[in-house]
């Protein structure tokens, strides 16, 4: 992964860059590259508190290198991902949790995240994450719900009330080609090793907000 940093809207914001090459298959929530398909690279673009451009997606291919990838955005500072790493899986997550959200709200209930920004520290979870195997379609729907379930024990664990944030985004990246697992919930075998990184990168990083509030 590659760090860099630009100057925009008067603040020094970073990127961080995980260049895949060819030969891997992502699933993501990304507004950018999202949905399933073949890509080379993730981009996780660090933006301004209270974003409010109306083409992320132009935004985010303005700041990736060329060819087919996966961006997403967040106002959390990326320099403070956090990795962690379980038989062959390699998770990535920048954490933010400024307005931490329960996922079923009452019909009607004011969003948070519409909210006077009291702090300025922002709220958003995304979480990358590489398995050295290739998987069927099914599987990486189920791969994207092992990360989402395992990201919320974290939150939990750590005691925020929330299964996570309004923007969080997630991407999964399989090898393109090879045998296909069939399965990747949380008992399965890749998907276990899948929820212990995410787990423990998403603890890790909520630790870390807890100690800086």
């Amino acid at each position: 992964m590659k760090l860099t940093h630009r100057v925009e809207d008067g603040a020094r914001l970073g990127a961080l860059l995980w260049e895949f090459g060819p030969g891997w298959r992502m699933i993501s929530s990304a507004i950018l590259g999202g949905g399933i398909g073949r890509r080379a690279w993730v981009l996780n673009a660090q933006v301004v508190a209270g974003y409010a451009r109306m083409d992320p997606a132009d935004h985010l291919a303005s700041l990736a290198p060329p060819g087919e990838g996966v961006g997403m955005m967040t106002a959390a500072e990326v320099g403070r991902h956090v990795v962690a790493e379980d038989a062959g899986v390699r998770a990535v997550a920048t954490v933010g949790l400024r307005v931490p959200t329960w996922a079923a709200a009452p019909e009607g209930a004011a969003d948070p995240e519409l909210a006077p920004m009291l702090s300025p520290r922002p709220g958003t979870i995304n979480i990358i994450a590489a398995l050295p195997v290739a998987m069927t379609d099914a599987a990486l729907v189920n791969a994207v719900m092992t990360v989402t379930e395992a990201k919320t024990q974290a939150l939990v664990e750590v005691g925020y009330p929330g299964t996570g944030t309004a923007s969080d985004a997630v991407c999964v990246a399989v090898r393109a080609d090879g045998p296909q697992e069939p399965f990747a919930g949380p008992r399965s075998t890749w998907g276990a090793r899948l929820a212990r990184a995410v787990h423990a990168a998403v603890r890790r990083g909520a630790e870390e907000w807890h100690d800086r509030d």
